[in-house]
């Protein structure tokens, strides 16, 4: 399978084609890759492996809550540790790093309002077995190699729970969360967040589902149970031997790469699966578990579907769509009606790329579930007058002379500097987010939910020199699937991208990235400060 960089996901966008600037893809720097050989994945048969469905974590007991006296809530211990995991039938197992003992790890599944605690358990080996860069900020020569710290993506977390980069545990050591789930009912994930390394150990395996789920998701009716199908798309680079490959830079020394693209599409930690389902009605919750790589999912031939929620939850209606474009960390709620594919099989597809195979049988043992005509009671609120401030902050890359990549930054602000965005609690907030560079730049901010404003070209030359947008064409607003509540919000190139954001749940220190990992841990990534009220 061939590399689907982000340029190449722009260049048949409706942004592209409105004449936005694109890195020519023979500008993209060269990785040095090593010697071990590389797997072929179409010698493989394809659709020979059971898809996995990972289990859902069981409490070990219960807890005091932390914010209410007498009030207990469940307890779930979560280790991380290294097995051997075969992702297609004709492969050795390859060495993972993960939760639980699974690619994805244990799914978590929390009742809005009623919260949970976590202890994540790191035991894993006091050396990685993937290249570490030293340069990089974080990940100096001094700190131990293994490190770990479990950030919630999309959870409505207390700063000391959420996971900060600099606050990592080593093997032996237990980091304990408390995630009070005081919002809507949404599909989340939680993954490794440490600094200088958070790449490496997503890759290696670390990363699983979390569910929120509320009494209004329930009176939906929507489909559940062995009805309601969660999917991670993770591609890998793997070897002959079936082991992980992570590639470098020529240098020995630098070995960070802006980017990595694998020569396996794994869902559910499988190469090309299959699933058996009825003919009737599904509910998809389909996740971008990639380093740096974008998606548009489809069914083969192109039927419709229903698109009913995003990151943060339900949207106000459903979407009718041929194709889900799905950036890293950008997740999507969808209902597939099998019923006219009974007795079939059908592929699920990325453009040319096979993801996985649906078995359709010839009957339902069950009647299926309407379609809702409307997801929310009213509509959500997108007022820009509630904003109290707007925020104009930049999306940077240095390049050297050869256009390679030498890392990325958010306001031309290393990690490191004094915090300079400190939204006050219970504020709103307008954030334009400046992209500078040749790259979309999917960006995530913690503990917040925002919505999507619009997008905008502009002169970039002419910013970087006067500091002045100059538009060179319309504001457009989201596109459809990006209606409801978001947390991840692609950034294209030459364009500001506007959210609304309200700051609600927590005060403290939290950080916003770019979710692309290799540009994260290359400190794309800044803190900001969320003060009471």
């Amino acid at each position: 399978m061939s590399s689907h960089t982000r340029r190449a996901f722009l260049q048949t966008s409706s942004l592209a084609l409105a004449g936005l600037s694109i890195r020519r893809l023979s500008a993209m720097p060269m990785h040095h890759m090593p010697a071990t050989p590389q797997l072929d994945p179409s010698t493989l048969a394809p659709f020979v492996d059971s898809l996995p469905i990972p289990p859902v974590a069981k409490p070990i007991g219960m807890h005091p809550h932390p914010e209410q006296h007498g009030r207990t809530l469940p307890h779930y211990r979560i280790v991380q540790r290294e097995v051997r995991i075969k992702v297609h039938r004709d492969l050795p197992p390859a060495r993972m790093w993960v939760y639980g003992d699974s690619f994805p790890g244990p799914t978590l599944e929390i009742e809005s309002g009623h919260g949970a605690t976590v202890d994540w358990v790191n035991q894993l080996p006091a050396r990685h077995f993937l290249p570490i860069d030293h340069t990089l900020m974080g990940a100096d020569k001094s700190l131990p190699e293994v490190r770990s710290v479990t950030h919630l993506h999309g959870g409505r977390t207390p700063a000391k729970s959420d996971g900060y980069p600099e606050e990592w545990i080593t093997p032996g050591q237990t980091q304990s969360c408390f995630y009070p789930s005081n919002q809507e009912s949404a599909l989340l994930f939680y993954h490794d967040h440490t600094m200088g390394i958070n790449r490496l150990n997503i890759y290696a395996g670390m990363t699983g589902f979390a569910i929120v789920r509320d009494a209004h998701e329930a009176s939906l009716a929507l489909p559940g149970g062995p009805y309601e199908i969660p999917l991670l798309f993770a591609d890998r680079l793997l070897g002959k031997d079936g082991q992980l490959v992570y590639p470098v830079a020529p240098d020995g020394d630098n070995p960070w790469v802006p980017e990595v693209f694998g020569n396996s599409i794994l869902v559910n930690g499988k190469l090309l699966p299959y699933h058996e389902v009825e003919p009737r009605l599904y509910r998809l919750r389909l996740f971008n578990g990639s380093n740096g790589r974008f998606y548009r999912i489809a069914l083969e031939g192109k039927p419709t579907l229903h698109v009913i929620g995003n990151d943060q939850g339900l949207l106000a209606a459903p979407v009718e769509t041929k194709r889900i474009p799905l950036a890293p960390a950008e997740r999507a709620d969808v209902l597939v009606d099998f019923s006219d594919f009974a007795g079939k099989n059908v592929k699920l597809v990325s453009d040319s790329f096979d993801l996985m195979q649906f078995r359709v049988g010839a009957k339902a043992s069950t009647p299926s579930h309407a379609i809702p005509k409307t997801l929310r009671d009213r509509p959500l609120p997108l007022d820009e007058k509630t904003a109290i401030r707007t925020r104009r902050l930049t999306l940077d890359e240095t390049l050297d002379d050869i256009q390679n990549s030498m890392g990325m930054l958010l306001n031309k602000t290393p990690w490191h500097a004094p915090i300079t965005e400190k939204p006050v609690l219970n504020t709103t907030e307008i954030w334009e987010l400046v992209n500078l560079t040749e790259d979309s730049h999917p960006i995530h901010l913690h503990l917040v939910r925002f919505r999507v404003l619009d997008r905008r070209p502009l002169d970039t030359y002419g910013f970087q020199m006067t500091g002045e947008a100059r538009f060179t064409g319309p504001a457009m607003p989201p596109e459809p699937l990006e209606s409801g509540w978001k947390d991840t919000v692609r950034t294209d190139p030459g364009t500001i991208t506007r959210i609304l954001v309200p700051f609600e749940g927590y005060a403290g220190r939290y950080v916003w990235h770019c979710h692309i990992l290799e540009h994260e841990d290359n400190e794309m990534m800044r803190p900001y400060e969320v003060l009471p009220g």
